[in-house]
């Protein structure tokens, strides 16, 4: 069964520093492209970021650009959203999606969420002091 597991969610204070994991269990995450995402309470999900297979290269939303960052651990068949100096506005619900692109697309990750079929099951990050 192929699944994805997030964690690492929890409160933080503005300012602070926080570290998602999602990790996969099933399959190898080295051939995926791998986004991540949050919906808040009353809002659409929206994305995060993004890393790709190749490169690896990554792709960020303007909300969270220079604050957060997206990384892959092959060998821990893991990847990483880093979140540095969250402001309340990022409390959500975090989810990590897998997506297998084509070959052709080795170097990019989308950062739309109808372009993953395999979702986590999110974790919660609350930014308050």
């Amino acid at each position: 069964q192929l699944e994805l597991v997030e964690s690492g969610g929890g409160l933080v204070q503005p300012g602070g520093f926080l570290r998602l994991t999602c990790a996969a269990s099933g399959f190898t995450l080295d051939g995926y492209a791998i986004g991540w995402f949050r919906q808040a309470p009353g809002k659409e999900r929206e994305g995060v970021g993004c890393i790709s297979i190749s490169g690896p290269r990554t792709s960020y939303a303007d909300a969270v650009k220079g604050r957060f960052t997206v990384s892959r651990d092959n060998a821990k068949n893991s990847v990483y959203l880093e979140m540095k100096d969250p402001n309340p506005e990022d409390t959500a619900v975090y989810y990590c999606a897998a997506s297998r692109p084509p070959s052709l697309a080795q170097f990019t990750c989308p950062m739309s969420g109808r372009a993953y079929p395999l979702w986590g099951q999110g974790t919660q990050v609350t930014v308050s002091s």
